[in-house]
């Protein structure tokens, strides 16, 4: 029995007392089968009152907290609390898992809610940001995300009247939210003065916009839309924890103990106080409450169910009892009855009885409890108290027979003797009491010899014998009553122990993981009858022994449901049950004991049950009673397939290496060579550590793969073609089931997985995201449209894919030990099985996880290693193939029984339509019947059965199969060995394919005149190669020792060999037999040379440091080569074969004379005078440039030059084969580089004549070939290569406005600062000083003054209810392009600018707005498609990507209503600078301004992400999809052009390649438009336009425009293209041209706007009209045939517009801006007037009281009068020299004040006549001017300034008036402050960052309208003198400069 496997009995949950009702609230609810369902722990429970029976959920892992039910009442939705938590949503009456959703939230779940229809699902997470997320569970996909408060979130709800809103709610907030898109946007609902602003506990969503809360004062408030209407005082009179709406209306459930049911409208219908009823208590807490029909359910804080009947409402029903809060430690069980006793620190005994399922008994005691005993007798029950004390009560009546404290400490275990005559009581202070029982529990003895805490006790049967454990670990023995030590280990070895429940010793020693820390686990209780043992540990998880259990790390069962740890375990006095309780879910667990016997015939009846319901786990330690590992298998478990330096991470690297070496690229560099190569044979197959990956596609080619190609071969023509989209070893493949599309897994840090047409070679999408290191296993769905894969992470990860749209489906973790194979349920596509190491689980997708089950071996054999697995003939049936021969049978998920079909492992197998193949270690191929009853044929792998044709030769008989495919006739077949075979179904094999087997191919030789090459490799082979047609294995010879090197002779006769082990040897070229051998060295050898001409002499150069120089003839050793400080590395002669070149490890280039060895000090110069008869050498002046920016992580291996000396090619670590232009001079030297090899390079060769690159990978094992493909000869093809690491720096010129737009930084308004450099406290923060004379209210003093002058006299006085915007003057052209479009045939214009979307009607001027944007938008653009018409996308500014309001965003609209189609709020940090629809219009592409520019494709009405990448590391302008297609984009930027593709979810990345051009250079490109057959235009900064065939570059079209080409469109229904530039106007040219189809001819349009230049900012075609945006902020309308131009919107230019003025009586109003124009404004004709150019920027303007004059004031200090009939100068001053900020005339015309940022104000006389000499000026003034207004009566001026300080002076002598009575009697004619008692409500409580920058009263003087930093415009009432005033917001503008009254209206 000491044997370590788990026991054959189990355990099965029966019963849960308990309910969790801390902590948690509204998580108890009637099913629509009228059972109830709540949590309690980590459990589930459904309850059944009528039958009293319990189902359990057990798909968590740790303590629910959360629980919702779907509006069906069937399926329930719970989420748990962990790291990792996730939500799953099940069925209530099977208990089955439906779906799971995870990988969003981090710490737990607070609420879940599912929507009217019960689609989706809304979560919300206990982070820090409290996350709201929005799932469609069905599918397991995450729908929406935000943060949702800074604060804790108690309720969420959807509105189950308004569809795409909800509701949440929590601390101190309540926020009502809108779904739109991908975005969650929230409204804080406004308390106002309706209630106090609280913590709002729960809500409930009603018509009309209502929403019910419960406030934690409990009163009830009531909500329509954000603002709060009424409340509901003392509806509770405390927290109302819980509200539950039904049919009949509403119940909610507070502190207080009362349940209140209320009417529809929320009248009160009745109330319920349970404390006052028979079960009721004082302090009873209601949490839950669920109303339906006639019965509530009611949970409470102290874990009790009540159900209510209404009409018997006094006596509820109490359907659940558990411990309230507080751990629960205690737990006895009763020797002769099924009772079970707990006791807890809720102070309550409780005693439940284990048949009846009930709590029978309960007994409150003074102390928190912590054991229990019963005697022998069960008439008494004895309680350790947490104070020290212990109490004995009597069973019968609990009354108190004993109380006795003789400790300080808690008394944490007691026990009665097995006689009853003693009670042992073991105290936390290391000591254990014995009392005698029948003298009234008289002391009797005491044992100390513990030095920690007692934590377990145990009796011997006889009494006289007690052992303890204490909390160190140690097991101490003690003679009883008197407590002595025992010491002598002999006196206790026969003791016979009455129970079992100490964690030390030797009979539990198995309990204890082989690596664990003493005190996890907390009890232990075993059952001698049935020999199991079972313990309860901190991790919540109780376990089932076998008993005894004596060798360390034995196996078990687990059964989880208690969320942590579980206190105490006993079995019950009959072993039927076992009784577990958990600490802190203080839930009392009932599980029922099934014997081995009974066991068989449970499986029978429901197999499901057992099993799932226990969810039991094998055990951790598995490696005890399994056979060994094959060795194959243990080699192959142990790859990692880590890398050093993931190709992933090259650009990352690339760019760090820049910046360290930003000054040494100065040199220019030389161009890459002429010639390229192209991929044409490789020799190899990977089946040395992958299985199943061979296959027959459509047309009867075979598809592989070998390092990072996957190929397909053509074995009629014997020709490959390649897939080389992967950049890394390539570990699986699997194929489509109409065999023409082929998925591929790879290595990677973030690996992909890639599905590609073995028709095309083009990848259909790329999978990635999900996996880590690497993909070791893929399998397509049977209808093709799923794929399933395993990643190699620690917890080898399953995915479900729809890998059409690159989405994940769901996710689970598969397995600790490696995984080999996942394969698809033909038959249901929503179930897979994985197979392993002692791995094979049956898995069935629930939403976005899976749901596993391990199979269920049973009895018929071991728990054995899969190798491979294939489904049967139904979905029941599976078959796995195991590591020590046999195959196993499944149903469902039970093994029926095993076949024994090969020696050894059996690695491959095949299904057909009537039976099967297998394919085993032992090298024969085997044919079975459909259910595996007899094996119908063999075919073993020989070289005897080779058929005459058959190209190369087979290297031994019987290799390990690793692959097997049918079809056309023929079974494929691959080896470990790196063969591919086809063997005939009559028994003939042909060889296909060859490689070098497991281990490094370093050695590689090339023919002197041949087209063959010989390699060698550590797989201990020799091998010669066909290089011409054939491209076969010539030849082979095993070795004794693997080799690292070779070479011919220079007749070809011999061949050189250098081995491992520092021998070499010579052998025959021809017939591979030994020549002559030497063994000079010990370490490897690792390069050998013939020197030129007759091969007199060989070089042979070893990891020793030496070269010994033989001469061949006499096979002596005549020289050798010392100096080298390291190993060596490479060896050429010269062409005399006198000089040698070495290379050594440590980067040395060393030279010696030949043959004596000589060592020779030539100059660096000289080096490449020398004629070298072979140049492999990696250093030295002539290769300075091969080596890459990152030389520091990587090397180059490997270098080759042609025989005509201009082409060096090379290899390196990280597979890179690149060419160079030689000598490559200078450092970085520009290449072209070709991915194939996985990783390291170990070798290249030129083939004899040049004709060929032969390449060596080396852990990869594959020999390529590629062909040399010239510089003239070859057709304009696309190459494989990329261009160089470092791009060039010039980049064709300089524009100011390309640079100001590349420097730009958007802030945005959340975060806005003051624009104004205002200091001291803000107004609505200072104490206001009290008035000296507080009249009394009656008075006869005159009445006070109007404040202001009105001037509607004799109209009524009509308050302004609200502003609506009407008319916007300006664009944005400055940084922003393509921002202009006509919509409904020209008819329209759409723009943007500031945060507003306008659609400007070309005919009338009118203008309506799309005000949804909350900050600056930055680009717009139009859906082509006419599904969509009208549709616009636009993209604005914002802060960091936390997908906060404040996030950037893309809004997608509707122009002509205005609704909202979709938000997608993006992780484009900082902003979105580009947004473009693809073809269909269903696909938006945007681009960001974070530092990677990344670049996002969305789906944007469902608001899905479909796939993001960073798209370069400058900034990126535009990217626009291809007209004509939705997965090809192009981007342009600051020296970048990229080509796109959209594969599935992943993003695929040309750059656009310019060497087919002389002299061609990456310029910054600005702009892109389309042709047809794939042309792409791009417009650069030179003036040139770039004219592109694919990636290629293809022509250019010089100076298409004088200076940048900003702008440039592509009309869709005539091809034609239009260009914007930006350049003077001329007779010939303009700054718009209309161009054909292929650019080649064009007409040049002039823009009369009179400037000095035009730059176009953004150019759009329609009917005959070409529509422009400019640079100065204009649009302009010309017409093609007249070229006629007519201006339709105007603007400033640049700079903050600070002025503004209106007229004293027309609709006319001035602005002025730093532009350096003032522009007069047509409110009625909605246009620009008159525009005055001033030279220099202004900053503010004034109109006379007469409108006659008009007063200008400088940024310079100069101030300007112009007469407004002449527009003349009438007089100028400066003064000053500092900006203007504000200037008035007086009401009566006399004076003109000028205030300054100088902290001054200066008044000018102006009846004096134009001289403008100043009269005066105002004194000591604190701090720069901000607004100054006079009074009606010209006599005084009030000043605002920057120090929030308002001023009052005389006029016009400057006096500082102080006298506050006489301020307050003042009547001013305008009011523009932002200071004073008056206007203090303007200030807002957010203003701590940000100013309200400008203020304007009507002209009626009762309204205030305002504007702030934050863009606000808001209107108030005036006066407000109260703080924080109510207000209208309308939002629009970035930060705003300015208002004045009759803008807006």
């Amino acid at each position: 029995m000491a044997a370590r496997s788990a026991p054959s009995c189990h355990l099965r949950l029966e019963w849960v007392y308990g309910y969790r009702g801390h902590q948690c609230r509204n998580n108890l609810y009637y099913t629509a089968a009228k059972e109830i369902v709540y949590f309690v722990a980590g459990v589930g429970v459904v309850y059944s009152p009528r039958e009293h029976r319990q189902k359990f959920y057990r798909g968590h892992s740790d303590d629910i907290i959360s629980l919702a039910l779907h509006p069906e009442r069937v399926l329930v939705a719970t989420g748990q609390v962990g790291k990792e938590p996730y939500i799953c949503v099940w069925d209530s009456y099977t208990v089955q898992t439906i779906s799971v959703l995870k990988d969003v939230h981090t710490h737990g779940i607070a609420c879940l809610a599912f929507d009217l229809d019960g689609q989706r699902l809304v979560s919300v997470g206990l982070d820090s940001k409290n996350a709201v997320c929005v799932w469609d569970w069905k599918r397991g996909k995450m729908l929406s995300m935000a943060p949702g408060h800074t604060d804790r979130i108690f309720d969420i709800s959807w509105d189950l009247y308004q569809p795409n809103k909800l509701v949440s709610c929590g601390v101190k907030h309540i926020k009502f939210w809108s779904l739109c898109g991908n975005a969650l946007t929230p409204k804080r609902g406004v308390f106002g003065k309706t209630g106090d602003l609280q913590t709002i506990l729960c809500l409930a969503c009603a018509r009309d916009e209502l929403t019910y809360s419960g406030a934690l004062n409990g009163d009830i408030y009531v909500w329509k839309g954000i603002n709060l209407i009424r409340t509901i005082q003392g509806a509770h009179t405390a927290g109302i924890f819980s509200m539950n709406a039904c049919e009949e209306g509403f119940a909610t459930g507070g502190r207080d103990g009362c349940i209140r049911l209320w009417d529809l409208t929320f009248k009160p219908i009745t109330v319920i106080d349970l404390r006052e009823t028979d079960q009721g208590y004082k302090g009873l807490s209601v949490r839950s409450v669920c109303w339906r029909g006639d019965h509530i359910l009611v949970g409470t804080q102290d874990s009790e169910i009540f159900e209510i009947v209404v009409h018997e409402r006094k006596k509820p029903f109490l359907i659940m009892q558990g411990h309230c809060e507080g751990e629960l430690w205690a737990l006895a069980i009763h020797p002769t009855k099924p009772l079970a006793v707990t006791g807890s620190d809720d102070r309550s005994v409780r005693i439940w009885s284990l048949v009846d399922h009930a709590l029978i008994a309960r007994c409150n005691m003074e102390e928190p409890i912590r054991c229990a005993a019963v005697n022998v007798d069960g008439i008494h029950l004895a309680l350790g108290m947490k104070d020290g004390s212990f109490t004995v009560l009597r069973v019968r009546d609990m009354t108190e027979v004993v109380h006795i404290k003789d400790r300080k400490e808690a008394i944490h275990e007691l026990k009665y003797s097995p006689d009853g005559t003693y009670l042992a009581v073991g105290c936390n202070d290391s000591s254990v009491d014995i009392y005698g029982v029948s003298q009234r529990y008289k002391k009797m003895g005491e044992c100390v010899g513990s030095l920690s805490f007692i934590t377990h006790l145990d009796w011997s049967s006889d009494s006289r014998y007690l052992q303890t454990n204490d909390g160190n670990g140690k097991r101490l023995f003690y003679r009883m009553p008197g407590g002595k030590e025992v010491t002598n280990k002999d006196e206790t070895k026969g003791v016979h122990w009455a129970s079992w429940t100490c964690v030390s010793g030797l009979e539990v020693n198995g309990i204890w993981p082989k690596y664990s820390d003493i005190n996890d686990i907390n009890s232990v209780d075993g059952n001698y009858i049935g020999q199991v043992l079972v313990t309860a540990d901190d991790y919540g998880i109780v376990k089932l022994f076998r008993y005894p259990c004596l060798r360390k790390g034995a196996k078990f069962r687990k059964y989880i449901g208690h969320s942590a740890h579980v206190t105490n375990v006993r079995w019950s006095h009959d072993h039927q049950w076992v009784i577990s309780i958990g600490g802190a879910d203080h839930a009392v667990f009932q599980w029922r004991f099934i014997p081995e016997r009974k066991l068989k015939d449970a499986l029978h009846i429901a197999p499901q049950e057992s099993l799932a319901d226990s969810n039991s786990d094998e055990s951790d330690s598995d490696l005890s009673d399994v056979p060994e590992l094959d060795s194959e298998i243990e080699q192959e478990t142990q790859l990692t397939y880590r890398r050093q330096v993931y190709k992933e991470d090259l650009p990352q690297l690339k760019e760090q290496y820049k910046e360290k070496q930003k000054s040494g690229t100065s040199k220019r560099r030389e161009r890459a060579p002429g010639n390229s190569i192209r991929l044409h044979f490789v020799h190899g197959y990977r089946g040395y550590d992958c299985r199943s990956n061979l296959f027959y596609t459509q047309i009867g080619e075979i598809v592989y793969h070998v390092a990072a190609v996957g190929v397909i071969y053509n074995r009629q023509q014997n020709t490959q073609r390649f897939y080389l989209g992967h950049d890394d070893d390539i570990l699986c493949l699997a194929i489509h089931p109409l065999k023409d599309y082929v998925a591929t897994g790879q290595v990677g840090r973030d690996p992909s997985i890639h599905i590609w047409d073995t028709e095309t070679i083009k990848p259909l999408s790329i999978l990635k995201g999900y996996h880590q290191y690497g993909v070791c296993a893929v399998d397509f769905s049977a209808d093709g449209k799923r794929l399933a894969s395993v990643g190699i992470d620690e917890s080898h990860t399953v995915v479900l894919w729809d890998w059409k749209k690159g989405e994940k489906l769901s996710i689970a973790r598969g397995s600790k030990d490696k995984i080999f194979v996942v394969k698809m349920n033909p038959y249901v596509p929503d179930k897979l099985i994985t197979a392993g190491i002692k791995h094979m689980k049956f898995w069935r997708r629930a939403g976005g996880g899976l749901v596993g089950r391990k199979g269920y071996i049973g009895t018929l054999g071991k728990n054995e290693t899969m190798m491979c697995a294939v489904y049967g003939w139904t979905e029941e049936m599976a078959f796995s193939g195991t590591s020590t021969g046999d195959v196993c049978i499944w149903r469902d998920i039970f093994l029926v029984k095993t076949v024994k079909a090969h020696d050894g492992p059996v690695f491959s197998m095949h299904a057909l339509e009537k039976g099967f193949v297998t394919g085993g270690k032992d090298g024969v191929v085997a044919l079975w019947d459909d259910s595996f009853e007899r094996c119908l044929k063999t075919y073993a792998i020989k070289r005897a059965a080779l058929a005459p044709g058959s190209k190369g030769l087979l290297l031994e008989d019987n290799p390990s199969i690793r692959a097997i495919s049918l079809g056309h006739g023929h079974i494929l077949v691959g080896t470990k060995n790196g063969e591919i075979l086809e063997v005939d179904k009559s028994g003939p094999i042909t060889l296909l394919v060859q490689g070098h087997m497991e281990g490094e191919v370093w050695g590689l030789a090339i023919h002197p005149y041949l087209p063959i090459c010989a390699t060698v490799s550590d797989d201990k082979t020799l091998r010669i190669w066909d290089l011409s047609p054939s491209h076969c294995m010539l030849a082979v010879r095993k070795l004794k020792k693997g080799g690292r090197c070779c070479c011919f002779s220079p007749d070809g006769k011999a061949l050189a060999v250098g081995l491992c082990d520092g021998s070499f040897l010579m052998a025959n070229a021809d017939t591979l037999e030994d020549l002559v051998s030497f063994h000079h060295r010990k370490d490897i050898i690792s390069d050998i040379r013939f020197s030129p001409g007759s091969g007199k002499y060989l070089a042979v150069a070893s990891h020793d440091s030496f070269v010994d120089i033989y001469n061949v003839m006499s096979s002596k050793r005549v020289g050798i080569c010392k100096g080298a400080t390291s190993y060596i590395t490479h060896i050429d002669w010269d062409i005399r074969g006198k000089l040698l070149q070495v290379n050594t490890g440590a980067k040395e280039q060393l030279f010696f004379e030949a043959p004596r060895g000589k060592r020779q000090t030539i100059p660096r110069m000289e080096v490449e005078k020398i004629g070298w008869a072979s140049w492999t050498s990696v250093l030295g002046l002539c290769c300075e440039g091969i080596w890459p920016v990152i030389g520091e992580v990587t090397d180059i291996t490997a270098s080759c030059l042609t025989h005509d000396k201009m082409v060096l090619a090379t290899g390196d670590d990280l597979g890179f084969v690149k060419l160079f232009r030689y000598p490559a001079k200078g450092k970085f030297g520009k290449f072209k580089r070709y991915v194939a090899h996985s990783t390291q390079v170990t070798n290249v060769r030129w083939t004899c004549d040049d004709s060929m690159l032969v390449t060596l990978g080396g852990a990869d094992m594959s020999l390529m070939v590629w062909t040399n493909e010239m510089e003239g000869s070859r057709e304009k093809r696309p190459c494989d290569s990329e261009e160089s690491d470092t791009g060039s720096e010039e980049d064709g010129g300089y524009d100011s406005d390309v640079t100001r737009e590349n420097e730009i930084s958007y802030t945005i308004r959340a975060l806005s600062t003051n624009i104004r450099p205002m200091f001291g406290i803000k107004p609505h923060l200072q104490q206001k000083e009290p008035s000296i004379d507080e009249r009394p209210p009656v008075s006869r003093a005159p009445p006070q003054p109007e404040k202001l002058q009105t001037n509607n006299v004799g109209k009524k006085k009509r308050p302004i209810e609200d502003l609506m915007l009407e008319l916007v003057f300006g664009y944005r052209g400055r940084d922003c392009r393509n921002n202009v479009h006509y919509l409904n045939d020209g008819d329209d214009i759409i723009y943007h600018t500031a945060s507003i979307g306008i659609l400007h009607n070309v005919a009338t001027g009118t203008q309506s707005f799309y005000q949804e944007h909350n900050d600056d938008i930055l680009c717009l653009t139009v859906n082509q498609h006419p599904k969509f018409i009208n549709i616009v996308a636009t993209g604005q500014v914002g802060d960091s990507a936390d997908m906060s309001p404040t996030a950037p965003s893309v809004h997608i609209w509707d122009a002509v209503n205005k609704q909202t189609l979709a938000i997608l709020r993006c992780y484009h940090s900082k902003g979105v600078c580009s947004v473009s629809f693809s073809a269909t219009g269903k696909l938006l592409l945007s681009v960001g301004l974070d530092p990677e520019h990344t670049v996002t494709i969305w789906r944007w009405q469902e608001g899905a992400k479909i796939a993001s990448k960073a798209g370069h590391n400058q900034r990126i302008f535009v990217a626009e999809f291809r007209p004509d297609s939705d997965s090809q984009f192009v981007s342009v930027g600051v020296k970048h052009v990229k080509f796109w593709t959209l594969a599935g979810r992943a993003l695929l990345s040309k750059k656009g390649l310019l060497s087919t051009l002389e002299d061609a250079r990456m310029q910054t490109m600005l702009a892109v438009a389309f042709g047809a057959n794939n042309l792409t235009f791009t417009g650069t900064i030179s003036g040139d336009v770039c004219v592109w065939k694919d990636h290629i570059l293809c022509r250019v079209v010089a100076r298409a425009h004088n200076g940048p080409v900003f702008a440039m469109y592509t009309t869709l229904r005539d091809g034609l293209i239009v260009t914007g530039g930006k350049e003077r106007p001329s007779k010939e040219g303009g700054a718009v041209k209309l161009w054909d189809q292929e650019l080649r001819r064009c007409r040049a349009f002039r823009l009369e706007t009179g400037q000095v230049t035009d730059c176009v900012r953004s150019v759009c075609r329609g009917r005959g009209k070409i529509l422009v945006g400019t640079r100065n902020a204009e649009i302009i309308e010309v017409g093609e045939k007249n070229a006629a131009c007519n201006i339709l919107v105007n603007g400033h230019v640049d700079g903050p517009i600070w002025g503004l003025a209106t007229h004293p009586s027309r609709d006319f109003f001035l602005s002025a801006a730093e532009d350096g124009t003032v522009r007069l404004w047509d409110i009625a004709d909605k246009k620009m007037l008159n525009k005055v150019n001033l030279g220099h920027a202004a900053r503010t303007v004034c109109y006379s009281p007469e409108g006659d004059m008009v007063a200008i004031g400088m940024k310079n200090g100069e101030f300007i009068i112009l007469l407004v009939s002449s527009l003349k100068i009438w007089g100028k001053k400066r003064d000053r020299r500092c900006a203007i900020h504000d200037i008035r005339f007086s009401p009566d015309c006399r004076f003109l004040a000028v205030g300054s940022g100088e902290n001054s104000v200066d008044f000018y006389d102006l009846s004096l006549g134009p001289t403008l000499n100043r009269t005066s000026y105002c004194k000591d003034i604190p701090s720069f001017v901000i607004q100054m207004d006079f009074s009606a009566d010209s006599r005084y001026l009030q000043v605002s300034t920057g120090c929030y300080k308002r001023h009052v002076y005389e006029v016009p002598s400057g006096r500082h008036l102080t006298d506050q009575a006489a301020i307050d009697r003042i009547t001013w004619a305008t009011w523009t402050s932002i200071l004073g008692s008056e206007v203090m409500g303007i200030w807002s409580r957010h203003a701590e960052k940000a100013d309200v920058n400008c203020a304007c009263v009507s002209h009626s003087g009762i309204s205030l309208v305002t504007g702030d930093d934050f863009g606000m415009v808001k209107l108030f009432d005036f006066p407000c003198p109260e703080k924080f005033f109510v207000c209208l917001e309308v939002c629009t503008h970035a930060p705003l400069k300015d208002v004045d009254a009759g803008k807006t209206e």
